[in-house]
């Protein structure tokens, strides 16, 4: 069953803080929500203008508060790049402490990525030994915490389908899975659905961006990644391939949450989640029709 739910980053831009950016979500009737964490402190978010949580603040106080609007979480951000020696150095603690964060709030999942750029001064095989080493240095505590770490598509690794099906495979673990990205796989070059299908077998979780033209007349095929739809999630040129995927995850039996990644202005939202969960509406009833 595909749930519909919304990341609180999607407010940053708009320099809206972490419980109204919440409350905003609870108003459009959805019941799942996404937030970005932070390890350490940032004084923008201290003063109420940037959506992310410290890593430092307490879950389960941030639970009672969710609980409150009705909202379940359905992934934490702890996406400080994990791929190079600077994964190493900070990327493993941050997400370790994501993962303990995590359980603590009931959070089945943390989400993780890769740089927007190549590591300087080594080679993908270099890279590759590096990525396998950091996660293998997380995934005890994801299975000791019963939380999944999530590779999301967001870099120049991430975007190589090799590299993230030798990394799956390499550490062969039930805690290592994907969060797939419609709009950075757009934004990198590929056909989403054909990424979608490639890691398939991985996907837990989604991250749903719609790309405008003007956006992906200038920049696709040479980034890897966008933060959010600048136009709302359906008004945009890679609709047909956020339907596609979405049809193809209903028609393979999948269960979980798309994340909506929209700027939070009120009409981008509203239009987002209506064009969204009408198309999730239709998948529902022609999986009904089909089971007659």
């Amino acid at each position: 069953m595909i749930q519909v739910g919304i990341h609180t980053d999607n407010w940053r831009p708009h320099s809206i803080g972490f419980e109204e950016a919440c409350r905003r979500i609870a108003a459009t009737g959805l019941k799942h929500v996404e937030f970005c964490v932070i390890h350490g402190q940032n004084f923008i978010a201290a003063l109420g203008y940037d959506p992310g949580v410290s890593l430092q603040s307490n879950p389960r106080a941030i639970r009672k508060f969710l609980d409150s609007l009705g909202l379940v979480t359905s992934q934490i951000d702890g996406s400080y790049p994990m791929m190079g020696p600077n994964g190493s150095a900070f990327g493993v603690q941050y997400v370790q402490q994501s993962i303990r964060f995590a359980a603590e709030l009931g959070c089945p999942m943390v989400d993780t990525v890769d740089g927007a750029f190549e590591t300087p001064g080594m080679n993908r095989k270099e890279v590759f030994r590096v990525t396998c080493d950091n996660y293998a240095q997380v995934l005890p505590w994801a299975e000791d915490y019963k939380v999944i770490v999530n590779v999301e598509p967001h870099g120049p690794y991430t975007n190589d389908i090799d590299f993230m099906q030798r990394l799956f495979k390499h550490l062969d673990s039930p805690w290592l899975r994907c969060n797939f990205d419609t709009g950075n796989t757009f934004i990198a070059g590929h056909n989403p659905l054909d990424y979608c299908k490639a890691l398939r077998p991985y996907i837990v979780h989604c991250h749903i961006k719609d790309v405008s033209p003007a956006l992906a007349a200038a920049v696709r095929g040479e980034e890897t990644g966008i933060g959010s739809s600048e136009v709302p999630v359906g008004g945009g040129v890679n609709a047909d391939n956020i339907r596609a995927c979405l049809e193809y995850l209903q028609s393979t039996g999948w269960d979980g949450v798309v994340s909506l990644e929209c700027s939070g202005s009120e009409e981008n939202t509203r239009k987002s989640v209506e064009w969204i969960t009408g198309v999730v509406k239709e998948l529902g009833k022609g999986k009904k029709r089909g089971k007659r």
